[in-house]
């Protein structure tokens, strides 16, 4: 499905609210086009192409509300969505939490969340990318496993208050498993972004090689409290449960990290350590996001933890109008300040030590202490006199991020990662952080 232009979204959406006889209506649309290509055993195994459109619309009478969906946009389908939303609105209770909708609002001007080149990728560029990545695993006798894929989309909002938000995006994933040839060593690496002219799939691949063959001859060494380097793609996936935990309802009825006795919360408390801050700006060159969210609210730079200190939760409209404060949306994505330090200068000032590439599986244990267990996996190291001396078998561990930010040791460079759980994007930087708790040993590679 073609990805619509503003203009003819917005013609699109009006014809849809012209149908609604509803008390208010709004009205969704988004679409996509991208391609893949997969590969295992050091051959592609699948290579296809996606398109997807779809549009929801939301009436309501009074406090009741009714949604309904689709993915044909001729008249007749149109206006047979807006019956039936209407239908299930007439048929649903009375939602106790309605909001009415939002009215006309500004958004600053689009971030350069669309890039052409992305948007233009062809099955060629992308096999081409996937054959770097082949050549690589086989010039080093390694079994490779990876996934590519991209996709340009759309994204656009109207509702019968004045609300009209219009946002275009592309992104391009890649991520890549090498093994050796007996099983025994492992490597990965993945990289995302909206510009394509930012991806080395080479030199990603090269990583994931080195860690690979790294890594085939692991000894065990006994579980306990190490320091570690957490490489991005393994800080991310613990620091994306405190991100996307900054939300003030929860913690005001006494369900987070971030209650306080009372029925009171940490806002305004120092939460971790000082060399800590963590914003969120939709026009970030290194991380552009939507100018708007997912209800049509405008998104603003937003500064989450300063200097450790926990400086703003998020607000739906309902709690933010229950408790007479701005309503504030949460982060789409996350940027944590870091130093200039690279990998290797953090290595090179690590006495013992652990080096991590990847944190997978990962579960909570504790949700009021933001405890969490998980392994490792794909290349673990062991650091002696600022050099990686021998590899080491993986670890379960359990460990939360507020402690891990309390027990910072230092920050190396932000850049822009994956979390291999959510698919979020974000920019961190590596971390060296003392007492990590390893729990146990694992089999796994």
């Amino acid at each position: 499905m073609a990805i619509l232009t503003k203009e003819e979204a917005r013609a699109l959406m009006q014809k849809v609210l012209s149908y609604s006889k509803a008390d208010e209506c709004e009205v969704n649309l988004s679409g996509s086009d991208g391609g893949n290509i997969r590969y295992a055993r050091n051959s592609v195994s699948t290579s296809g192409g996606t398109s997807s459109g779809s549009l929801v619309v939301q009436s309501s009478f009074g406090k009741k509300v009714g949604v309904a969906t689709i993915n044909e946009f001729d008249d007749a389908s149109l206006e047979k969505v807006v019956r039936r939303a209407e239908e299930l609105a007439r048929l649903a209770p009375e939602n106790p939490e309605f909001m009415k909708n939002l009215g006309a609002q500004t958004y600053d001007p689009p971030p350069a969340t669309f890039v052409t080149s992305t948007a233009n990728i062809t099955p060629k560029q992308r096999t081409d990318m996937v054959a770097q990545s082949l050549r690589i695993a086989k010039e080093n006798k390694l079994t490779a496993a990876g996934f590519l894929e991209n996709s340009a989309g759309y994204s656009a909002m109207m509702n019968t208050s004045g609300v009209f938000a219009y946002n275009t995006s592309t992104n391009v994933n890649f991520n890549v498993t090498l093994r050796t040839e007996d099983g025994k060593g492992s490597g990965y690496a993945s990289k995302g972004y909206n510009d394509v002219t930012k991806l080395d799939v080479a030199s990603a691949t090269r990583i994931a090689a080195q860690k690979a063959a790294g890594s085939s001859a692991a000894k065990a060494i006994e579980p306990g409290k190490y320091t570690v380097i957490l490489e991005p793609a393994a800080g991310i996936v613990l620091l994306e449960n405190l991100y996307f935990g900054l939300d003030a309802r929860s913690a005001d009825e006494g369900r987070s990290f971030l209650s306080a006795p009372g029925g009171k919360t940490k806002l305004g408390q120092k939460l971790v350590d000082e060399r800590i801050t963590i914003y969120s700006d939709p026009n970030d060159p290194d991380l552009p996001t939507s100018s708007w969210n997912g209800d049509g609210r405008p998104m603003k730079k937003t500064t989450w933890i300063d200097k450790g200190v926990i400086k703003n939760l998020s607000y739906s409209r309902y709690w933010a109008e229950k408790k007479g404060v701005p309503a504030l949306p949460g982060p789409d994505g996350i940027t944590m300040v870091g130093g200039n330090a690279s990998l290797e200068d953090l290595i090179k000032s690590t006495e013992k030590g652990i080096l991590v590439t990847r944190l997978w599986y990962i579960r909570p244990v504790d949700p009021q202490t933001l405890l969490f267990t998980g392994l490792t996996r794909d290349g673990t190291f062991y650091i002696e006199n600022g050099k990686i001396a021998f590899p080491v078998k993986n670890f379960r561990f359990n460990e939360s991020p507020i402690i891990m930010l309390n027990n910072l040791d230092a920050l190396g460079k932000p850049e822009r990662t994956v979390s291999g759980e959510s698919g979020v994007h974000a920019m961190i930087p590596p971390m060296k952080i003392r007492d990590f708790t390893f729990t146990s040993l694992s089999d796994a590679v």
